[in-house]
């Protein structure tokens, strides 16, 4: 496959912003945008009917987030190079992306002829990433730090639903943990809820379970 020929899946759930970028890209002598997803499982269902060479990738989509759609196409289709384009910098969404498989890293306020750029490199099988992005992944590695860097646990999650995942996970009720965390009943009910949704999971059982054998949920106990 060249970059001359380019067949691309483009997913984004911002309407506007996912025409701007379909136009962009379909302009591009040879290039193809072959579908457009507004969700990750769309965007799931489309590169597995597709198989295009490259699928431009927003992380935070509706159901199913960019992370967890990337592993499951790089999973299914190893050829099929993914490349982020979203507006999180944070160290959890780019080392997440990049375990799950994405061949670069790109945020959204990048020139058009950046994002062009990144297309055709990660089409032509190379690894890129915008500079803002380059330069934290070089600080995090020149960082001093344990031999063995440990695993993120569950990076899809805010910060706040890892708190409320960790006390759920140590025996905790929802009203305890509205208390420990100071927030209203309504408000814990809702990160619950939203934890169900990104961990894929249909009961509170189920996410503990999960949060158990990621080790979240061992040191506050049930109180």
């Amino acid at each position: 496959m060249t970059t001359d020929q380019v067949t691309l899946v483009v997913a984004e759930d911002h309407p506007l912003y996912r025409r701007a970028l379909t136009a962009l890209l379909g302009e591009q002598p040879g290039w193809s945008v072959v579908a457009e997803a507004e969700d990750g499982v769309g965007a799931v269902t489309a590169a597995h009917a597709a198989q295009p060479d490259v699928v431009v990738m927003d992380l935070r989509l509706p159901g199913l987030d960019g992370i967890e759609a990337t592993r499951r196409i790089v999973a299914a289709s190893p050829h099929i190079a993914v490349l982020v384009l979203t507006m999180y910098d944070d160290d959890a969404s780019v080392f997440a992306a990049m375990r799950a498989g994405a061949r670069g890293y790109l945020l959204k306020g990048a020139d058009q002829a950046d994002i062009v750029r990144a297309v055709a490199a990660v089409a032509g099988g190379e690894a890129i990433f915008g500079s803002p992005i380059a330069r934290r992944i070089i600080e995090f590695f020149a960082a001093p730090r344990p031999a063995q860097v440990p695993e993120i646990v569950f990076p899809e999650l805010t910060a706040r639903e890892h708190e409320v995942l960790d006390l759920i996970a140590a025996g905790r009720s929802n009203a305890d943990v509205a208390a420990a965390l100071v927030l209203s009943p309504k408000t814990v009910r809702n990160h619950v809820s939203n934890i169900f949704t990104k961990l894929h999971v249909a009961d509170r059982s189920a996410a503990i379970v999960r949060a158990r054998e990621a080790g979240l949920g061992l040191q506050g106990g049930a109180r």
